[in-house]
């Protein structure tokens, strides 16, 4: 089975009604994965790669938004320690680390965040990757 990740989503954008709870809820998410060094944020955003992260409505109080949203991990290891991790900061428990039947050795964990997002980590099981990441070099225009 051959499994192409990494390259259909550009980004995804989350608006979050109390953005310090959504900042606490994926910087342990983020270090539970060991990419706690991706985090880039200021006082009005919160991102991490692919992941960006804003006040809803430009000012804490709008309203959340709601969607599904899958980091990847290393190992089963990593699966259980970001639901440890998001549990404790201030996520709610929306699935016990576990295999799950989408496909052979499919092991996640779900929690939803301080705005009712369903966030995953999964890991596939033992895969050989073509690269640990999409490099793009902006070129200069013309």
């Amino acid at each position: 089975m051959t499994f192409h990740r990494g390259r259909l989503i550009d980004h995804v954008h989350l608006r979050a009604a109390d953005l310090e709870a959504s900042r606490q809820f994926y910087r342990a998410a983020l270090q539970a994965l060991g990419r706690a060094d991706a985090i880039q944020e200021d006082q009005d955003h919160f991102a991490a790669d692919e992941l960006w992260i804003d006040r809803a409505g430009g000012q804490s109080g709008g309203p959340g938004s709601h969607v599904h949203l899958a980091f990847a991990a290393k190992d089963r290891a990593q699966v259980d320690a970001f639901h440890a991790a998001v549990l404790a900061a201030g996520g709610l428990d929306n699935g016990s680390p576990g295999e799950r039947s989408y496909h052979p050795g499919y092991y996640a964990a779900f929690a939803l965040d301080p705005d009712g997002n369903n966030i995953e980590a999964v890991y596939h099981g033992p895969a050989d990757y073509s690269a640990d990441a999409v490099v793009i070099t902006a070129k200069a225009p013309g």
